[in-house]
């Protein structure tokens, strides 16, 4: 997702602020931790999170954020979801971008061991695919390492 804020894809966590003003507020949603040994994802503050309401995948611009999200599934061999991808155009520039949202699934999968956090594993990848419209020049599945 060049020109969008493509990075290493991280969650928003509970109570986690974001430096950039561009993303909706709506777009931000915070998510309880379960006290279960469930495997997680991280969000930008470092903290887990399961079954997140909201993810974001540029985390240091906030210019592409999911929301809405519902989880199907979640356990260790990966987690399914859908929701929406919040992507901001960034024309003429990303301060002064229009966001969209396009309806996406969501997968979450290479649970492997976190470090430093014993007996507690993080997924490791997030494939975010497009079940309609798209961005121009997005491919219809974006995979991420997060």
């Amino acid at each position: 997702m060049r020109g969008w804020g493509a990075g290493t894809a991280v969650l928003i966590g509970a109570g986690a602020v974001l430096a950039s003003a561009a993303l909706p507020a709506a777009a931000v949603e915070k998510a309880p931790v379960e006290r279960s040994r469930a495997v997680v994802v991280v969000d930008c503050a470092r903290n887990p999170q399961v079954r997140p309401g909201s993810y974001m995948i540029a985390c240091g611009d906030g210019n592409n954020a999911l929301a809405s999200l519902r989880w199907s599934q979640w356990n260790r061999s990966g987690a399914v979801g859908a929701g929406r991808n919040l992507v901001n155009d960034c024309i003429p520039a990303c301060s002064s971008g229009h966001f969209h949202s396009y309806p996406v699934s969501v997968r979450l999968d290479r649970a492997r061991p976190w470090a430093g956090h014993h007996g507690r594993s993080h997924f490791t990848r997030l494939s975010v695919t497009y079940t309609s419209a798209r961005p121009p020049h997005a491919p219809r599945t974006e995979t991420f390492d997060v």
